[in-house]
């Protein structure tokens, strides 16, 4: 009892040094926002609720910045008009929260729960850390929200409830235009009954808005989506995506229609063909991990608080161990670097340094580790390989019994950062395990439950999980949130 105790404060003492740094950090480094995207939607809400008029009527006093999302995202942000501008925010923060705790316990929840408060509090110091996160914070943005309602479809894909699948992917694509991408991602994985309840959701939500301000609907769809003026400087710093990248190049003209046209469509061909092989090793995790840095290359604008769409990229790099390329990653997205170059991104130094996250966002599409791993081995005929492995020998591991003590701290922190993130491969085995044993398996109705919908049936002769060794493959905007002020402030 005495080295438990000792153990846990050596953890205490660990956690409180980060959280002292992360404070240290985020009172020092990042630009606070001061919830400039949330006082935009609360202006708009206020706008057409008790003053008559159109969201996208109102600006932000002293700026050219209103209300850029589809109607219906007005909808969902109602429920402000019956508060006050306070309330909404600490609203908006709780929100956030959620979502963001929804988000970690999809992708690494199993070794939080491994590591009880103690990982929970390392995953929450390095959250913190995260420019994307932070911005989302301090901005009062949904990013999140939406984040946490698309990984909750592909969490009900990997876990084989396909059935239920699609519901988020459509209401978030309902709110911004970029998550729409997921549905083309549901057709390339063959889950069309998914991919048209997402359709159908995201078609009755914009219906719905239609309904109750058709005024506004109408200016959205034929007038204000088409206005990049509305959204902000295609060459502002913040603006990570190719379309960024090209407008920095040619500032202060505007970048080629064409050049931006052609790159987005060879991003999405490469999308579609390293997503395509994801699917076909079931790995969904892989799939919807991809679809969001291309999502965020091919937007017109994606601001650096969009990059939340790469959280799963990390799920996916640190459960294939790529630690030091994460680890470096991470540090990149945390630094601000990209704010150096605000007043000036010209020269070679500018291009590579101000579009350090469009760089990233990049690398991860074209080498982030897709499909599953497969040794080496001499080829071997069909029925040979698929002949079950003799039951192992060798004495079973022996677990520690539930009143020993935990890992100690000295080797607690290096396990959750070479753990972390892993979560996926232990929500989805048993789906990938079933599918992959039963090649001639009958095609059942998509989202079944059951034999046909890839449960395998395990004889008796097959070694149980105690005497053999785990499965060598586990399973795995055009619309812009917001701008930073009228004149923000260099980093």
């Amino acid at each position: 009892m005495a080295a438990l105790l000792a153990t846990d404060r050596r953890r205490l003492l660990l956690v409180l040094a980060l959280a002292v740094v992360v404070g240290v950090f985020t009172a020092t480094v990042p630009l606070l926002r001061d919830w400039f995207d949330l006082r935009v939607y609360y202006g708009a809400i206020d706008t057409w609720v008790h003053h008559g008029g159109s969201i996208y009527d109102y600006r932000v006093p002293g700026t050219t910045y209103g209300f850029t999302y589809p109607p219906f995202a007005a909808l969902g942000m109602l429920p402000m008009a019956l508060v006050g501008l306070h309330t909404a925010i600490a609203a908006a923060l709780l929100l956030n929260l959620a979502a963001l705790t929804l988000v970690t316990g999809i992708l690494v929840g199993p070794e939080l729960r491994r590591y009880r408060w103690f990982g929970c509090a390392l995953a929450a110091c390095l959250l913190a850390l995260l420019e994307p996160v932070r911005d989302t914070f301090s901005f009062g943005q949904v990013n999140l929200v939406l984040l946490a309602l698309v990984l909750s479809d592909a969490w009900l894909l990997s876990r084989g409830r396909g059935r239920w699948a699609g519901v988020g992917i459509g209401l978030a694509a309902a709110v911004k235009l970029t998550p729409a991408l997921f549905i083309v991602l549901l057709l390339l994985g063959r889950r069309r009954r998914a991919a048209g309840v997402a359709t159908a959701v995201a078609a009755a939500a914009t219906a719905l808005a239609a309904w109750a301000m058709p005024d506004a609907s109408r200016f959205y769809w034929t007038d204000a989506l088409w206005d990049t003026t509305r959204i902000g400087r295609l060459d502002y710093v913040s603006n990570q995506s190719l379309q960024g990248v090209l407008a920095r190049l040619v500032a202060p003209q505007e970048p080629s229609r064409a050049l931006w046209a052609t790159l987005a469509l060879l991003v999405l061909c490469v999308w579609a063909r390293r997503t395509s092989r994801a699917l076909a090793d079931e790995d969904w995790i892989a799939a919807f991990s991809l679809t969001g840095p291309a999502a965020c290359l091919v937007s017109p604008i994606t601001w650096v608080h969009h990059l939340v769409w790469l959280l799963p990229s990390f799920a996916v790099l640190l459960r294939r161990r790529r630690l030091r390329v994460a680890a470096a990653l991470y540090a990149v997205l945390c630094s601000s670097v990209v704010w150096l170059w605000f007043d000036d991104a010209s020269g070679l130094d500018g291009f590579l340094g101000s579009n350090a996250y469009t760089w990233i966002t990049l690398g991860l599409l074209l080498w982030l580790p897709v499909g599953q791993p497969r040794p080496d081995r001499p080829a071997l005929s069909r029925r040979a390989s698929a002949t079950p492995a003799a039951p192992s020998t060798a004495a079973p591991a022996i677990s520690a019994a539930p009143d020993q003590p935990s890992p100690s701290s000295s080797g607690g922190a290096a396990a959750i950062g070479r753990a972390l993130f892993t979560g996926w491969a232990v929500s989805g085995r048993a789906v990938a395990a079933g599918r992959a044993a039963r090649p001639g398996r009958a095609a059942g109705p998509e989202g079944a439950e059951g034999p046909a919908a890839g449960t395998a049936r395990v004889s008796s002769s097959v070694p149980t999980g105690s005497t053999r060794p785990a499965a060598a493959k586990p399973q795995s905007s055009s619309e812009r949130a917001s701008s930073y002020t009228a004149s923000p402030p260099p980093a």
